[in-house]
């Protein structure tokens, strides 16, 4: 199954010790801190240009949350959990998603700080960005050219790491049996309500839901509220959202929804941006927001701990089982917080 390390194979000969990989990517932070008005305004025309829904806006986010991958002290952090001498170089599959921009980074830097050679076919919709960091982390480091290769087509590999929807995850789990794999499937974010948050909180929780316009799995799609909470009351702390309305790709949807809804006398509270629908439903469309009563926050917990695996995060002041974010920062995870709560390095370490 696994290629076997000898002269046949050179890629798989480049060894980088773990303290030349780790420096590489701190020095690509610092590269992209720095990075020219004039590269980066370049950079988000073409990566925009390709995809619509990857605005300016949203690509520096992508990149705030990739800086904050790459800052020292967390790198040290997280690396320090690990034995990466035991580790001997696979050729490493990635699917990348294409969802939000540079879906798929922190499987490459999981992959190639690991040791591991990465072949990753990327999404048709987020090639620019991915191929940009690459160059950029050849550029430091000569030896990652003979490390990173984009192919159409996953063959020749010893593992996989593929992220998709349900219906692809099916697919994956079949082709790629063979392999040692992560298979990622669909997943949202929600938010529990109690009542006692701070107009900040809810401020905040503008950023979780609406940030990539919803499309991230790390975006909040339903909000869980105590019985007799007034659910206008939010629409106040959301109101720097509502420019999302002008973009075409968001209205469109938002007006697709909003026809579909009326045409079947669907009870929906409208904000003129975004739509918000009470239903049990998990995962709203773009643009629509599902909320839910409860009764009680003990019995919410026993009924959200039966989903969790369609969970990735839960924005609240309430403790989740360890999968609770302070509002405003479901799109800022750290390193170590890993999709689907499977740990990336773990597996690749134990990859022989």
């Amino acid at each position: 199954m696994f290629a076997s390390l000898t002269s046949s194979d050179p890629k798989l000969l480049i060894k980088l010790n773990i303290n030349t990989r780790l420096n590489s990517f701190l020095k690509l932070g610092k590269r992209f801190k720095n990075l020219p008005d004039d590269e980066t305004e370049r950079l988000f025309e073409q990566a925009e240009h390709q995809n619509p829904w990857f605005t300016k806006d949203n690509i520096r986010l992508a990149f705030e949350g990739l800086l904050n991958y790459l800052e020292e002290e967390k790198m040290n952090r997280w690396v320090a959990d690990y034995d990466f001498s035991v580790i001997q170089p696979k050729t490493v599959g990635v699917v990348m998603a294409g969802n939000i921009p540079m879906a798929g980074i922190h499987d490459m830097i999981c992959v190639l700080l690991s040791g591991h050679n990465l072949k990753a076919k990327l999404s048709n919709q987020d090639e620019v960005l991915i191929r940009f960091i690459a160059d950029e982390l050849m550029k430091i480091e000569p030896d990652f050219a003979q490390k990173i290769e984009f192919a159409e087509v996953l063959s020749n590999i010893d593992a996989v790491i593929a992220t998709g929807s349900d219906n692809t995850s099916r697919y994956f789990d079949y082709y790629f049996s063979k392999y040692p794999h992560i298979i990622r499937k669909n997943r949202t974010s929600i938010a529990v309500l109690t009542g006692d948050e701070s107009a900040d909180d809810l401020k905040a929780l503008g950023h979780d839901i609406f940030s990539y316009f919803g499309l991230g799995c790390r975006n909040v799609s339903k909000l869980y509220v105590p019985k007799g909470y007034e659910i206008n009351s939010l629409f106040e702390h959301f109101k720097d959202y509502d420019t999302l309305i002008d973009h075409y790709k968001y209205h469109n949807n938002y007006y697709y929804q909003k026809s579909i809804l009326l045409v079947n006398q669907t009870e929906h509270k409208d904000t003129g941006f975004a739509i918000f629908i009470e239903t049990d439903k998990l995962v709203s469309p773009v643009s629509m927001i599902y909320y839910e009563f409860y009764d009680d926050l003990n019995d919410l917990r026993n009924e959200l701990i039966l989903i969790s695996d369609k969970i990735q995060c839960i924005v609240s002041n309430e403790n989740f089982f360890g999968k609770n974010v302070k509002f405003g920062t479901a799109q800022k995870p750290e390193p170590w917080d890993y999709a689907d709560d499977i740990d990336t390095i773990k597996f690749l370490t134990e990859l022989r």
